[in-house]
């Protein structure tokens, strides 16, 4: 054990066995034992993301067979040949132990996943100590609080956990802090921050993290070795292949006023698209970080690349973005996208579900992390979501299912868009003494005014809608429709949105039989082409 915070052996990483039982590892045990563990379970879902990210081209230079490893540029040159090496390193089981010894023991790599190390530590930038500093030369750090997602920072920060002020920060365990650390890196705000001097021009603003605002979708198989080895993308031509690939901790630091480094595979894709850097300061006995510096890594323009567990979505001027997470939306509402292929145009799936084993796809959940933020400061709620083994119904491996499962969701997402207007124009008969209740009169409506009934309505719907659509996705029901389960879902949510006690009231009563009518009329042949 070193006098810092050595990640390889210190326990920092929570993990569930397959037995059940809880443990905590570090890097190097998380290898060794990958087959044994069932799933990780950070209690951060961005830094979950992000150390999925940090794992996967360590698997890379890990997983071997016969002299080959999977981060190899020239079995990569031949993909076929990159695939066959995949499923013989998966067929093995899990990871040769004397191989994660090989990377985490290599001499060029010393001191480099010590948390606290002072000339490399993991993930940071020890430059940070004279180049964040006042006008008289002192240190001006960030602060602890802005270091951990969800603490309040300044005077408007919103609170998502705890009660932190910055005029009485509390010390964060290490191992937490390095979940921050890794969270802050993929998922940091834009605008400004701690400055940085490092010419006579003392800079204080930012970029967004990569995965700013963004979702995040892993092919997530029975064991974590199997988990780790389909998240090392597959080889993608967007990246340059004449140069050296390398993670932060197996390259010299950067120079932040120089262009970037060529963005190669699988190394720089995952760990090299900072816009950030960070320093962490441990207590005496390095157990706790105690404070924190926060600022910018570079201001050159970010590479662009299709990071490989995003789904893009076409924008209104033709180019393609990532899509950008809603804690309010389930993940089932993006199946469609996860199991079709890209031939809509205007949906492409994330690269990392391509091209699974087909030997493993009956046993493939999805994996989602999500961080609902804006752009800039304001931090919402993050979220974790894993579906049932659904990749078995990709497109391409069973044509059939899939487009069910494609309807199913574009009938629940248009009867929730059906609910939502017919819970307003509800809404409007019954509170408008001056509107028009005949059945076939036109209503106009007002967006400042839609009332109270259609948030309540689809908080009731989107729920339901959910078990009303697993059911309706199971293959004994490929055949059947199941319209009429969603509006039903529907129409009882309007009611119970509506209320028992209101409808002796004869404006209510006309109102309901208004709104219902218009679910109902979803039904018919006419309106469900």
């Amino acid at each position: 054990m070193t006098e810092g915070f050595d990640l390889r052996v210190e326990p920092w990483i929570p993990v569930r066995l397959r037995s059940g039982a809880s443990a905590c590892v570090g890097f190097r045990e998380l290898f060794k034992r990958a087959h044994e563990i069932d799933d990780l379970e950070l209690p951060v879902p961005p830094a979950e993301a992000g150390l999925m990210r940090v794992l996967a081209p360590m698997a890379a230079r890990i997983a071997a067979d016969g002299g080959d490893r999977l981060d190899d540029r020239d079995v990569a040159e031949e993909i076929d040949d990159w695939f066959e090496l995949r499923d013989r390193v998966l067929n093995a089981g899990r990871f040769d132990p004397d191989a994660v010894d090989n990377y985490f023991d290599q001499e060029a790599l010393s001191g480099r996943f010590d948390l606290f190390d002072a000339n490399r530590p993991f993930l940071q930038d020890p430059r940070l100590r004279t180049q964040c500093v006042d006008a008289k030369g002192a240190p001006n750090s960030s602060g602890v609080n802005k270091l951990v997602m969800g603490r309040a920072t300044g005077v408007n920060g919103a609170v998502l956990f705890g009660h932190f002020t910055d005029t009485a920060p509390v010390p964060v365990p290490a191992a937490e802090a390095a979940w921050h650390l890794i969270a802050q890196l993929y998922y940091g705000p834009s605008g400004q921050c701690t400055p940085r001097r490092i010419t006579d021009h003392r800079a204080g603003s930012g970029d967004a993290a990569p995965l700013r605002k963004s979702v995040s979708y892993f092919p997530w198989g029975p064991d974590l070795f199997r988990t780790m080895v389909l998240a090392v993308p597959v080889p993608q031509s967007e990246v340059d292949w004449a140069a050296q690939d390398a993670c932060p901790w197996e390259e010299e630091l950067n120079n932040p006023l120089e262009p970037l480094p060529p963005m190669t595979w699988p190394g720089r894709l995952l760990t090299g698209r900072f816009r950030h850097a960070v320093l962490l300061v441990p207590s005496e006995d390095r157990r706790t970080v105690t404070d924190a510096f926060i600022t910018w890594s570079t201001h050159e323009p970010p590479h662009q690349v299709h990071d490989p567990y995003q789904i893009l979505d076409r924008r209104k001027d033709g180019n393609f973005q990532p899509r950008e997470a809603d804690g309010a939306r389930a993940l089932w509402r993006d199946l469609d996208a996860l199991l079709l292929k890209d031939s809509r145009q205007d949906t492409q799936r994330p690269p990392a579900l391509e091209h699974l084993p087909r030997p493993l796809l009956s046993r493939l959940r999805v994996r989602a992390y999500g961080f609902d933020q804006d752009g800039q400061q304001k931090d919402s709620v993050w979220f974790q979501s894993t579906t049932p083994q659904i990749l078995q119904w990709q497109e391409e491996n069973d044509a059939e299912m899939a487009h069910h499962i494609s309807r199913c969701h574009a009938f629940a997402e248009k009867v929730g868009e059906r609910l939502d207007f017919a819970a307003r124009i509800a809404w409007k008969i019954a509170t408008d003494a001056g509107t028009d209740t005949s059945p076939k009169a036109k209503i106009k409506l007002d967006a400042r005014k839609p009332g109270p009934w259609a948030p309540a309505a689809l908080a009731r719907y989107w729920p339901t809608a959910e078990k009303t659509f697993w059911q309706g996705t199971k293959p004994s029901r490929t055949r059947n429709r199941i319209d009429e389960l969603f509006v039903n879902t529907a129409l009882a949510a309007l009611d119970q949105a509506i209320g028992q006690a209101n409808r002796a009231d004869i404006r209510v009563a006309r109102a309901r039989h208004r709104a219902r009518g218009l679910l109902l009329a979803l039904l018919r042949p006419s309106d469900s082409d």
